[in-house]
């Protein structure tokens, strides 16, 4: 061999070992190349005490953990939307259900008064915007009432317990005496001086 062919393959031995190492793909890489991330965890699984400490298979796990936990926090937000819109959801059932609840023992106390009320004759009070001033003024039933009752109202009348037990007062007239009786009784009461 000659001299120079000896000092070509010392200079190619010499590149040949100063040649810089291909890097492994970092986290990102893998992050950003998922084949290649899947190629690296085949080729580590294959054999895993042997490339167990590899640059290449540390940041292929590195990466596969951090795309578990993005997974894991979509799982998780996801959740929380839907558990939220079941208890808005709820929310709404349970506030339909008290007003329905409300409107029920507002219908069945009006019944009830409704009820009470037609005992005396009288209606109970209507909440509609149309009712006029008369009408709530009154709050009594419309009706026609003969001449004969009329004037037989002139006369002046004491409430008396109904004869039939119920509890609906009965009018019935007072004799002109009775009332000065009355009202004699009701100065003395008071303390006033009879007149005579």
């Amino acid at each position: 061999m000659n001299k120079g062919t000896t000092l070509l393959l010392c200079g190619l031995a010499l590149l040949v070992g100063c040649a810089e190492e291909v890097p492994p793909p970092s986290v990102q890489e893998y992050l950003d190349d998922p084949n290649t991330l899947e190629a690296a965890v085949v080729r580590c699984a294959a054999n895993r005490s042997k490339t167990r400490y590899e640059a290449e298979c540390v940041n292929a796990r590195q990466a596969i953990s951090i795309i578990e936990a993005k997974e894991e926090r979509q799982r998780r937000d996801a959740f929380e939307a839907e558990s939220d819109k079941k208890r808005q959801a709820l929310r709404r059932t349970q506030q339909a259900a008290a007003e329905a609840r409300r409107r029920a023992e507002e219908l069945e106390r009006r019944r009830k008064e409704a009820a009470y009320l037609s005992q005396f004759g009288e209606l109970p009070p209507r909440d509609d915007s149309a009712a006029t001033a008369d009408d709530m003024a009154t709050n009594a039933p419309s009706a026609v009432i003969p001449v004969a009752e009329v004037e037989a109202a002139a006369q002046p009348y004491e409430e008396v317990p109904a004869a039939d037990g119920g509890n609906a007062p009965v009018a019935e007239p007072t004799p002109e005496g009775d009332i000065d009786a009355v009202r004699e009784e009701l100065r003395r009461r008071a303390g006033e001086p009879e007149s005579r």
